[in-house]
């Protein structure tokens, strides 16, 4: 049947299956490209003129992406979640015209060699950067001549993000140093002189560093540093009031994010405390956007100064505060502010009063109070006023049935996003209290997870509900087993997305429940959409691996690590998006193989039941 279909459309004028594969990803480009020769020779020649290319869900080897990347003067942006430094210089060599550039990496973690003169090649080819996301350690490089190198990138280059960087690196790069062949009173011209948005993952976040990039960056408007100190940081290697009282100098800056993450150990910025954040905020009156994390000597003093002294601010994210209380939302009617983002995380002195005020700025679109475990069910009515909220994340909180009933009546209808992981006191019954069927949803993303009390009834209420969920978390709830996988392979969304299940991912990490009769719910032809799953590698090793060969675009993480993104650390979310539009085609183009890989694994499964007996 399959072969018929594709020879019927073999069939179509040239130049309409051209129109038609130009609508499509890269993946679906090169899935239709082997299946006949007439889909080969037009994808051949598409890929002259594509302006956009993006691979992002798989790590292509050098020799196959070579021949998808001819000369292409219209080519605009290029993703690839993979690198080596060869790469890097056949980038600079074949694609000097893209004004957009995304590098994933895996490169340091399979000791792959990286030399300076790959990058240089780069910077030095792609004469048109605009944006640059370099995502791997560039640490990697040896200092020597690497601030040389950067003076070669592109001068319209306005947006630069780096995975990680060494603080000494950034200082070396942006500070005005005497150049070697120049008189004693030349200063060296800057490099990067048009940035305006920098985005750094570094070891420390630094005084020097800090000072270095707000004098030197005279056009900048966003900055966001973020580092994962490794040992407790020394007074030299660390971010004190000094450092605050230089941010902005040039009075540009609309978005600050300054984030001490404990990835690595329990650490904060101990040297900030409130007199900082005064000094900050003088000259920070025209900022939009302020994300402090890790901040544990700012108390309420520090934090009205920001809600009163910023005017502007419609984005505000505290993370780690450890001094933070209701105190400081007590008189916010009398600001001007219009606040449509709110991110408290981790502040465990906050309570229900301070939600209650808070919820006069009534925008509010983005509300996220993870791991405020003082929140319970007299805050959720003020939420449910929200008629604007579109994403809530209430992880850890106090919460029960009872309160997220007010849920149902107010905000349930608009919100995109919704996350309870980690509420003890729900159950079954907030399935149906949310999702009775009574009014047609936008809700894409959900989290379930860490709920001892959640069971198969649970899902089955989700699952009859018919609610277009795109993205389901459901990790370490013991009482999910495999009922739940087969009512999740049997939902039909109320949408206009075609039939199937709509889950494009599904993360069912130590659910205590599941055995290897899920996995032949999880292989084609059920889940046609799916593209992340997560599962406990331990229920047998051989049936996941099954799983991944017969869904070759299904990424399957068996180590429990997070699937998707996080917003916290501002990650475009579009990259895991991207392609959302395959599995349609994946699942015609694979119609004849279903029978081939239904036998492998059912051979796993065989085994797996003499293993057992």
């Amino acid at each position: 049947m399959g072969s018929w279909r594709v020879e019927r459309l073999d069939q179509l004028p040239t130049a309409l299956l051209a129109t038609i594969m130009t609508k499509l990803d890269i993946s679906s480009i090169c899935s239709l490209a082997v299946t006949c020769r007439a889909f080969n020779s037009c994808a051949s020649h598409i890929l002259s003129f594509l302006p956009n290319f993006h691979i992002l869900d798989i790590s292509p080897s050098m020799e196959l992406i070579k021949p998808l990347l001819p000369p292409n003067s219209h080519l605009q942006s290029l993703k690839l979640d993979y690198f080596s430094g060869k790469l890097l210089s056949e980038i600079g060599s074949r694609c000097k015209d893209v004004r957009s550039l995304y590098l994933g990496s895996v490169a340091e973690k399979r000791g792959r060699a990286i030399y300076i003169s790959d990058l240089e090649e780069l910077l030095g080819g792609c004469t048109q950067l605009e944006e640059l996301n370099l995502m791997f350690d560039l640490s990697l490089f040896l200092r020597h001549n690497f601030a040389r190198v950067w003076a070669l990138a592109s001068k319209m280059l306005t947006s630069l993000e780096i995975g990680y960087i060494s603080s000494v690196m950034v200082t070396e790069l942006l500070s005005p140093n005497v150049g070697p062949h120049q008189y004693p009173n030349q200063i060296r011209p800057s490099i990067l002189p048009a940035i305006q948005k920098l985005s750094l993952a570094v070891d420390y976040i630094t005084d020097t560093m800090v000072g270095t990039i707000s004098k030197g960056l005279t056009l900048l408007t966003h900055l966001e540093l973020r580092d994962a100190p490794l040992i407790e940081p020394r007074v030299t290697f660390d971010l004190t009031n000094s450092g605050l009282q230089q941010i902005n100098q040039h009075g540009r800056l609309k978005h600050l994010s300054l984030v001490r993450s404990q990835e690595f150990l329990i650490t904060y910025f101990k040297r900030v405390n409130d007199l900082g954040i005064l000094l900050m905020a003088d000259k920070c009156a025209n900022m939009e956007s302020i994300c402090l994390g890790g901040f544990c000597r700012v108390t309420d003093t520090g934090f009205k100064t920001i809600l009163h002294s910023c005017s502007s601010l419609y984005k505000l994210k505290v993370c780690h505060g450890s001094q933070l209380t209701d105190l400081v939302f007590h008189d916010i009617a009398a600001t001007s502010l219009s606040l449509t983002h709110v991110s408290f995380r981790w502040c465990n002195l906050l309570t229900n009063h301070a939600i209650k005020s808070l919820v006069r700025n009534t925008r509010l679109k983005v509300l996220d109070l993870r791991g405020c475990k003082n929140l319970g069910d007299e805050a959720l009515p003020a939420i449910g006023s929200l008629c604007e909220l579109k994403m809530l994340q209430l992880d850890n909180s106090d919460i029960s049935d009872v309160g997220i009933a007010y849920l149902r009546h107010g905000i349930i209808s608009s919100l995109v996003s919704l996350s309870v992981r980690g509420c003890k006191k729900l159950t079954d019954k907030c399935i149906s209290v949310l999702f009775d069927g009574s009014s047609k949803l936008e809700l894409q993303e959900l989290d379930l997870s860490n709920l001892p009390n959640l069971s198969d009834n649970g899902v089955l209420a989700l699952a009859k509900s018919r609610v277009p969920i795109s993205e389901l978390r459901m990790r370490q709830c013991p009482l999910i087993g495999d009922t739940s996988i087969m009512a999740l392979a049997s939902m039909q969304a109320d949408d206009d997305r075609g039939h199937g299940s709509s889950l494009r991912l599904l993360d069912l990490y130590n659910c205590g429940g599941i055995t290897q009769l899920s996995f032949r719910w999880l292989k084609k032809p059920y889940f046609p959409r799916l593209r992340w799953l997560g599962v406990t590698g331990s229920v047998n090793r051989d049936i996941v691996d099954a799983l991944a060969r017969n869904r070759p675009f299904l990424h399957v993480a068996c180590h429990g690590e997070e699937l998707g993104t996080d917003p916290w650390n501002n990650i475009d979310s579009s990259y895991m998006h991207d392609y959302e539009e395959l599995d349609e085609l994946e699942q015609w183009l694979q119609e004849g193989e279903w029978e081939s890989d239904d036998e492998e694994m059912e051979d796993a499964e065989d085994d797996a039941d003499v293993v057992v007996e």
